[in-house]
């Protein structure tokens, strides 16, 4: 049984086919940055949060926010996460 989260954050996957236990990285990482508060809590309750700390960290992309929501929560600092550590390395040549 997969989490009561909406199409929100799906918008360009196919939802139905979507596989919660081996896309489970994908799926935190879209619901974190793109859904709703209701989507997130319901990621973190199926989940957990050893689960989700411990791929959260090897996500490609989340944004600033969300890393530092993600960082509050489960109790990591920024330089856990490999994203963090890309944009690091690749700064963007202005900051907005």
């Amino acid at each position: 049984m997969q989490p009561p989260v909406s199409k929100k954050a799906f918008w360009d996957v196919s939802f139905e086919n979507l596989d919660f236990e081996k896309s489970s990285l994908f799926i935190m990482q879209k619901v974190f940055n793109y859904g709703g508060w209701d989507d997130q809590v319901a990621v973190l309750k199926y989940y957990g949060s050893d689960r989700i700390r411990n791929e959260i960290v090897h996500a490609s992309y989340l944004r600033q926010p969300v890393l530092s929501f993600l960082c509050t929560i489960l109790e990591l600092q920024k330089t856990d996460f490999a994203c963090y550590i890309k944009m690091q390395s690749n700064p963007l040549p202005w900051k907005y």
